[in-house]
């Protein structure tokens, strides 16, 4: 593609979370578009539609049954690093492929849901690049343009759902495997904290550092694939949960990090300028946008392949390259057998300089919501790549080598598209566990109209006062990552009063049922942590208790003790306390 040469025009996608359709339907239709783009290097392993078709008529079962399947009917292409009973995984190298006994937790998750598997998907061999052409099976082509990579290493997954063939493919991320190939089709990918999506089942590539990643056309579909395979699993040592202090939302006006020109000299001039206009775009939506030195994040990122830590590469395959199996793709075996050099104490060593990076990121990001990154640098074709393969591919990886080695969490999305119309990519970067709010960001950034929930933990508190939406004290709740959970009233049963303090607060008292009025308020879930918080620090004569809601739930709420109600004068009569402000104004 020349300079001069319009951008391809999507392809068609599928949207599972509008799309009506039977699950045998919708595996007909897949099944005739892969007919369609006829793209056989996508699949390693595609099975039989008929295979296919008898796994939708099972899910169908299952929904007659009335059973309740938040994934029923979604199509699902997966990576060959990442088993599935009964289907060789070969990880791009066919003499090392095996069929696998039992399938990958992430995957496991998936089907119980509801989701079907098309096949497994090329890559990138062994996991290792960023090109997606490093593949005995074949470069994979970009779904819009042919002359151009796909992304790699989870080049197929992505490619299958850019095409609109899947609707989720599933990736790994080591170095940006689960985020390069996103941006270069203009679709979603989630590379979630490292663990709260176990990696059982995964062919190692950095196993410290490998995450199971999810793409689809849609955040939301996105978003609820990773919702199903999050969780601790036994079977990874690696795995991990949601702690007990887990932001569940960002704040309504958040603070995000953008890097200094000089930490952007790495993109090309198409890729600066559209990096530009989105974070203006972001910028114009409300958020507060700083500029900030991010060089510490891009010298970590070089200790990936640079540094000692490749050695784990070469734990997880090295003796078998050494074997020199006819299909091993001679780029990546360079790599991975050059770690057979790394000693114990080089090793060590990275691990120390990655610790102080560790801290030194989150010194840089504290008092931020999240840092905003281009994805990748730009886009090459197979032909560049085939020319040089190692520097371009470096190149690719400045902005996502870092991210899983100091522990982030990050979501790619579509950014403003080039001047030409090409696709561009850009990451919301958060430190860990702080998952929900990218996801929240990222739903603002793409215009969606609801916020699809990765985090679903928490406790509800009802306020009533001065932390309510816009009052002098709500900024505690967005500390503490608190979620809007919409407006409540309180049974009859509660008196309302405005106390004599500083900033003005009501206090809610119940006096029995009949003796008060409904009284309105606002929910949001908190996390548990922050629910803690909020009791250790909660000032006289303010109490957390149970309170009753008109709907006939029992929530925790504040209020205040009686005496001191009795004291202060009753406003129950205005039914809630910014009406009560508004009308003593």
């Amino acid at each position: 593609m020349t300079a001069d040469e319009p951008y391809l025009s999507t392809p068609p996608a599928t949207a599972p979370s509008g799309d009506s359709a039977l699950p045998t339907e919708r595996v007909t239709a897949a099944y005739r578009r892969i007919a369609e783009v006829d793209r056989p290097e996508v699949w390693i392993t595609l099975r039989p539609e008929r295979e296919v078709a008898a796994d939708a008529a099972a899910v169908e079962r299952r929904l007659a049954d009335g059973a309740s399947l938040a994934l029923a009917g979604v199509l699902v292409a997966v990576k060959d690093n990442i088993d599935v009973a009964g289907l060789p995984t070969t990880a791009g190298c066919p003499e090392f492929a095996y069929t696998a006994e039992v399938t990958a937790a992430a995957i496991e998750r998936l089907v119980a849901a509801g989701a079907i598997v098309l096949g497994k998907t090329n890559l990138d061999q062994f996991a290792t690049g960023l090109v997606g052409t490093r593949s005995p099976y074949g470069a994979v082509r970009n779904a819009y343009d042919p002359t151009l990579i796909s992304g790699g290493s989870s080049s197929g997954s992505a490619a299958a759902v850019a095409l609109g063939i899947a609707d989720i493919g599933i990736g790994t991320d080591t170095a940006g495997s689960g985020r390069v190939p996103a941006a270069l089709h203009g679709i979603v990918g989630i590379k979630a904290t490292l663990g709260v999506i176990p990696a059982h089942g995964v062919v190692p590539a950095c196993a410290d550092y490998d995450a199971v990643t999810v793409f689809a056309a849609d955040l939301t579909d996105a978003v609820a694939a990773a919702a199903v395979m999050s969780g601790p699993e036994s079977r990874d040592p690696r795995s991990r949960r949601w702690p007990a202090d887990v932001l569940l939302a960002a704040p309504l006006a958040p603070r995000i990090a953008i890097p200094r020109a000089a930490d952007l000299t790495a993109l090309s001039g198409p890729y600066r300028d559209a990096f530009a206009r989105t974070a203006a775009v972001v910028a114009d939506s409300g958020a507060k946008i700083e500029e900030v030195d991010i060089s510490g994040l891009l010298d970590a990122a070089l200790l990936l392949y640079d540094g000692a830590i490749v050695a784990e590469r070469y734990a997880a395959v090295g003796a078998f390259l050494e074997t020199a199996p006819a299909g091993a793709d001679s780029t990546v075996a360079a790599i991975i057998e050059s770690a057979r050099r790394t000693t114990g104490p080089a090793f060590a060593a990275d691990l120390d300089t990655l610790a102080r990076a560790r801290a030194s990121a989150a010194e840089l990001l504290d008092g931020f919501d999240a840092l905003l990154l281009p994805t990748t640098t730009e886009h090459p074709s197979i032909a560049a790549v085939q020319a040089d393969p190692i520097g371009i591919n470096r190149r690719l990886g400045t902005y996502t080598n870092f991210c899983n080695l100091l522990d982030m969490a990050s979501i790619a999305i579509p950014g403003e598209s080039t001047t030409d119309g090409a696709p561009f990519g850009v990451m919301l970067v958060t430190l860990a566990f702080a998952d929900q709010v990218a996801v929240d960001l990222a739903a603002r950034m793409l215009g969606a109209e609801t916020t699809p929930l990765l985090v679903e933990r928490g406790v509800e508190l009802a306020v009533f006062g001065a932390h309510l939406r816009g009052q002098p004290l709500h900024w505690q709740l967005e500390q503490i990552g608190a979620r809007f959970a919409g407006e409540i009233h309180t049974t009859d049963a509660y008196r309302l009063t405005a106390l004599d303090t500083t900033p003005a607060k009501p206090g809610l008292v119940r006096h029995g049922d009949g003796l008060g009025a409904p009284i309105l308020g606002e929910l949001f879930r908190v996390s548990e942590a922050g629910l803690g918080s909020f009791l250790a620090a909660l000032p006289a004569p303010m109490a957390l208790t149970s309170i009753e809601l008109s709907d006939g739930r029992s929530v925790i709420g504040f209020a205040c003790t009686y005496d001191a109600a009795s004291a202060a004068t009753d406003i129950t009569e205005f039914g809630g306390w910014k009406s009560y402000l508004e009308q003593r104004a």
